[in-house]
């Protein structure tokens, strides 16, 4: 942590960044509770910093796809913390960086809520993500949700590098949990995406495609107001 006090003057643009803080900058035009755009750009430095070599298995550098899950997020949420936990949220799970270095760099809440996007407990266990987004609706915890989902829909669109045994198994966790999330959070272009995608894999056995219920029957869902001014209405 001994860049803490100049990580501005390492950070460095890239494509993948800069198509991130474009937007928000835009998106700060129009809403009223500014997004910080300083502790966005500190979260990329060191995600960039913490996944550093780090590859996808589509060869691109692994800290694209946490920018590519807050540029995401963004369609929805427009909180500081919220973006900035979209960009670390595999970094205590896939790398050096720990909670307690978190929670110095940024702040409690922000190490809280990327804790609980890490699969691996206290324990030392790692649970599944259904698992996950089972405990995280319990707990009421919808934001994190929104960043779970958008994390399994880029990792979705990408899926077709992975063997096939490996793109089934995430194919059918995703049916089981993933696309009933995403009618729960009332996005329906996301659940019909999450179907068309797992349709590709999992056809012609089409029984593989129903959705399953796995929240309690009893579940309501509160008013979500979408944040960043665009109508979501038709996708609701």
């Amino acid at each position: 942590m001994e860049d803490v006090n100049c990580w501005l003057e390492k950070f460095k643009k890239c494509s993948y960044s800069n198509k991130l803080l474009t937007k928000l900058l835009l998106l700060n035009k129009t809403i009223a509770n500014k997004i910080d755009i300083t502790e966005v750009k500190k979260a990329i430095y060191y995600a960039r910093k913490y996944h550093g070599n780090q590859k996808r298995q589509s060869g691109e550098p692994y800290y694209s796809h946490p920018i590519e899950v807050a540029f995401m997020v963004s369609d929805y949420l427009l909180r500081t913390d919220i973006l900035v936990t979209s960009i670390l949220h595999d970094v205590i799970e896939d790398t050096k960086m720990t909670f307690e270095m978190i929670k110095y760099i940024f702040d409690e809440r922000v190490a809280n809520q990327v804790m609980d996007l890490t699969r691996i407990k206290g324990d030392g266990n790692k649970i599944s993500s259904e698992a996950m987004v089972n405990s995280l609706w319990l707990q009421k915890k919808y934001d994190l949700l929104f960043i779970k989902e958008m994390d399994r829909l880029h990792n979705m669109r990408t899926i077709k590098i992975k063997s096939p045994e490996k793109a089934n198994k995430i194919s059918r966790e995703t049916l089981g949990a993933f696309l009933v999330l995403a009618a729960y959070l009332g996005l329906n272009n996301v659940e019909e995406e999450l179907r068309q995608l797992c349709a590709h894999l999992l056809a012609p056995n089409k029984t593989h495609l129903q959705k399953k219920r796995t929240f309690n029957e009893n579940d309501h869902l509160p008013s979500l107001a979408f944040q960043n001014g665009l109508d979501h209405t038709k996708n609701r």
